[in-house]
């Protein structure tokens, strides 16, 4: 990886600018909770604010103030570890160790235990407002790997009783929202909010984590985890594909949200044996590369079925977590062939854009969380 992007992780600041800047700020808020509630009301408001963003205020930034996301220091730590864990060498372990401090410094309050969300309000599902405290079964799974990382790579049990700590929160302030005998799934956040399927396959995920930390509740864990894939592979359409969410008729199949279903099911399945993943991996990786691909650019776009209007022509986040997915599985050829598309379409000169607009315009420069940290995840660990 290059230096110049490596100062993108390396710093001790990674507040930054974000494509969802609008839609924090309070009239976002309540134009996205409208549209959520109705999109007849919805779509006009929705529609305005998005051209007042990308066509008038994508430079300017009017309004609009840089953060600090749980996730960005997340995955900067484990860019971070997994070079250490190549190099062995004590500076890159130091660099991570100051993302994890604060992390650990940054956790939501009032929870049952350790638990990360997205830093700030969103007007998430209809009805559905999150505070910027909220924490979220989808983002507290990256910064409990990182720690995790940490342990393993090495040796160092400073932060076990944190990820221990983490269990309670998946225990006891997650809902669930579906159980039968054969399978389960949980809720997004701290309320019983709505059935999302990546939400399965995160919580899945940090399942297979928490068994080498809790031995004596191993039965309990692996039931729990055969439960949730049992509900991943249930939904999962005769085509491989995934809907982000039931109801079907309300929802919409996207490449992000597949894509972290997938690499959520084939992290696990190096930690637990899971019943014909194989073949439920082999389909949904056949979908994405099949269905999403825009052969003219090289890139992948984000709907094969959407619920709305987009400004957006590719976005770098769908192709940063298909890259994940095609090194994960060792598709070379495709993976070479994506990176150079985005090195294409994505970067210019210090510049990593995150999307491309409607009118073939770069927009969003180096806003970590969306997407330029995925995408550099990706990149870690191998060269293309």
């Amino acid at each position: 990886m290059s230096q110049a992007y490596k100062q993108l992780y390396l710093t001790n600041d990674l507040s930054t600018y974000d494509p969802y800047d609008i839609w924090k700020t309070n009239i976002g808020i309540k134009v996205k909770n409208m549209f959520n509630t109705s999109r007849i009301l919805g779509a006009m408001p929705a529609l305005i604010l998005s051209v007042y963003d990308v066509l008038f205020n994508n430079s300017l930034r009017l309004g609009y103030k840089k953060q600090e996301y749980p996730i960005v220091r997340a995955l900067a730590a484990q860019i971070l570890l997994k070079e250490y864990n190549s190099t062995k060498n004590p500076d890159t372990i130091r660099a991570a160790e100051v993302h994890l401090e604060w992390l650990k410094t940054n956790v939501s309050k009032g929870y049952s235990g350790a638990c990360w969300g997205l830093g700030f309000r969103w007007s998430a599902f209809k009805n559905v407002i999150y505070d910027a405290n909220t924490p979220h079964s989808t983002h507290t799974p990256y910064v409990l790997e990182a720690f995790h990382l940490y342990t393993i790579y090495t040796g160092n049990h400073q932060y076990v009783d944190l990820i221990k700590s983490c269990f309670s929160f998946y225990e006891k302030d997650l809902h669930v929202l579906y159980e039968d005998d054969s399978m389960m799934t949980v809720s997004y956040g701290p309320i019983k909010d709505k059935i999302v399927i990546n939400v399965a396959s995160y919580t899945l995920f940090v399942y297979t984590i928490f068994l080498s930390y809790f031995p004596e509740r191993n039965q309990y864990i692996l039931q729990k985890i055969n439960k949730l894939y049992q509900f991943i592979r249930f939904n999962q359409n005769e085509n491989g594909s995934w809907f982000y969410s039931k109801p079907e008729k309300e929802s919409f199949i996207d490449s992000f949200h597949s894509c972290f279903i997938l690499k959520n099911l084939m992290k696990a399945g190096d930690l637990v044996p899971l019943d014909n993943m194989e073949t439920v991996v082999k389909n949904g990786y056949k979908y994405l590369t099949d269905s999403f691909i825009d052969e003219k650019h090289g890139l992948y776009k984000r709907f094969t079925v959407s619920n709305k209007l987009s400004l957006t022509k590719f976005d770098l986040y769908d192709n940063a977590e298909i890259l994940n997915i095609m090194k994960m599985l060792g598709d070379k050829t495709k993976a070479k062939k994506l990176n150079e598309a985005i090195s294409r379409n994505f970067i210019n000169g210090d510049g990593i854009y995150s999307v491309i607009d409607f009118l073939g315009v770069k927009r969003n420069k180096n806003t970590l969380r969306w997407a330029v940290m995925p995408y550099l995840s990706a990149l870690a660990g191998s060269e293309m």
